[in-house]
């Protein structure tokens, strides 16, 4: 009598293996199953099974799990998608590590652009070649028929009237929804979700800096020739002297300032938030949290601005609200950030100057400080850069404008008369006498 044999009776599925290596075996389906132990969160063990259509295709996806086990990465725990991670992210993580503005920047990007592109996909599963194709989409989309804003318009003016405006991301956005998603899926390593952060695998290249025109020398005078007058005077001269951040200039207090020795604590910063509107924070960062200089002027000026600010207490009377701030409103209040930029806005207007922003006040303090020779870790401790690196990227151009002046002053002088040098070029003996040409 013939005996049939199965392929679970088959001798080639039953061969033996060291301990530890796992067992692999074919089913009744004619698939290949491999089972193991690897490492789990927490320190533990699991059985783990991998299938292929091949016997040396479960073996090879067992045998990767175990030497990923062996280097002490477990294997990942969640089974959600990559939405239900985010919003867990945002809700219970991120939300303790970032400052109101960031949080608040960093949920927009999650739901408007990574949920819709990556929320469907599996945590476990995702790998760097779908992140690298959802960040290819919006190179060449348009957000007005991808988040369909046309069709909300009173007056359509894009996909929905068939002429489309073709508004693309520009490489700065893309780089910063990267950088959030390398964020979220960095802390889902550490939690032991995933074994790696496939998003740091994937290179988005370096965005242009943005460009921005500082205020010239000539302009910086216009400009505080105008502000003479203006009740917010000495906040417009600190913040050209100074380079501080609007935030800075409008969280600084009065027992922040040292007038006697010239001197300014910085402190913490103001900024309106959704949820809690005018609070204050600390520094942007712990460089930020610094000493400076303030020149003779500005502390002047500050001396007038606390003149000032007690003849309007006077006049509000009841109605003043004590802050300690040093540039409050007419009643004593946090000035708003976007009534600060209003009012800089008219400033412009009112001295002839072009329009530029409140922070390129900032930037035109470092670039006349670099234009005057003055060294740039000084510039870097006076603005509050993390690392004098940043500050040299920053202002790159002006250094290569600086190096261009520099190299041309030494060709001018190169190119000069020529200087009669000595034979021997020590100059200790005086050059022989030429001989006599008959």
């Amino acid at each position: 009598m013939a005996v049939r044999i199965t392929p679970r009776d088959n001798p080639a599925s039953r061969r033996v293996r060291a301990n530890g290596d796992g067992t692999v075996y074919q089913r009744k389906d004619g698939r290949w199953e491999a089972a193991g132990y690897v490492l789990a969160p927490g320190n533990t063990r699991r059985r783990i099974r991998v299938y292929g259509t091949t016997r040396k295709e479960a073996l090879a996806k067992l045998t990767e799990k175990i030497a990923a086990s062996n280097r002490d990465l477990p294997v990942p725990s969640a089974q959600g998608s990559v939405t239900a991670y985010l919003t867990y992210w945002l809700e219970n993580v991120a939300v303790h590590h970032l400052r109101g503005n960031a949080h608040t920047r960093y949920t927009t990007c999650v739901h408007r652009h990574l949920i819709p592109g990556l929320g469907k996909e599996k945590l476990t599963k995702l790998t760097a070649k779908d992140v690298r194709t959802w960040l290819n989409q919006p190179r060449t989309t348009c957000q007005c028929c991808t988040r369909r804003l046309d069709s909300r318009r009173d007056q359509p003016r894009c996909c929905t009237v068939g002429q489309c405006c073709r508004k693309l991301l520009s490489p700065l956005t893309l780089t910063y929804i990267h950088s959030v998603l390398k964020s979220a899926l960095e802390y889902a390593v550490r939690e032991e979700e995933i074994p790696r952060n496939v998003a740091r695998n994937v290179r988005t290249g370096t965005p242009r800096p943005r460009r921005f025109e500082p205020l010239t020398a000539d302009e910086a005078r216009q400009l505080l020739t105008a502000a003479q007058g203006h009740r917010l005077h000495a906040l417009f001269e600190l913040a050209l002297h100074t380079g501080l951040r609007r935030g800075e200039l409008l969280g600084l207090r009065w027992e922040d300032l040292d007038l006697d020795a010239g001197t300014a604590a910085i402190r913490r910063t103001l900024q309106r938030t959704s949820v809690g509107g005018l609070i204050t924070l600390p520094t942007k960062t712990r460089a930020s949290e610094r000493r400076i200089a303030v020149p003779t002027r500005c502390v002047h000026s500050l001396k007038h601005q606390h003149e000032q600010q007690q003849r309007e207490r006077e006049a509000a009377g009841p109605a003043w609200q004590p802050n300690g701030h040093v540039f409050t409103t007419a009643q004593g209040g946090a000035i708003d950030p976007t009534n600060l930029t209003r009012a800089f806005t008219t400033l412009l207007r009112k001295a002839g100057l072009r329009r530029i922003r409140f922070h390129d006040l900032r930037h035109s303090t470092a670039t006349l400080l670099l234009e005057q020779g003055v060294e740039l870790v000084v510039i870097k401790e006076l603005l509050g850069h993390a690392h004098i690196g940043v500050t040299a990227t920053v202002y790159a151009h002006v250094r290569l404008r600086l190096q261009r002046d520099a190299i041309d002053t030494l060709g001018t002088a190169l190119n000069g008369p020529a200087i009669t040098g000595t034979a021997n070029g020590d100059g200790d003996e005086p050059p022989p006498c030429a001989a006599l040409v008959r």
